[in-house]
């Protein structure tokens, strides 16, 4: 019940949209612009990241 409360338009017949149909549209919009290449890249980068924040914890906790 909360979530439909949530995902209510804001603007009584103004023609506004949620959060939720605002980001659904933002990554089709994402998606047909940079394609499937794009999401690879970012994961990878993340991905990157994400191992090498984990070895520096690591050597911070004296870990290896």
């Amino acid at each position: 019940m909360a979530t439909r409360r949530r995902n209510q338009r804001r603007s009584s017949g103004t023609g506004g949209m949620t959060v939720r149909e605002a980001g659904r549209k933002g990554g089709e919009v994402t998606a047909k612009r940079h394609g499937p290449q794009f999401y690879e890249e970012i994961g990878r980068k993340g991905g990157q990241t994400v191992r090498r924040l984990i070895e520096q914890g690591k050597r911070a906790m004296g870990q290896e």
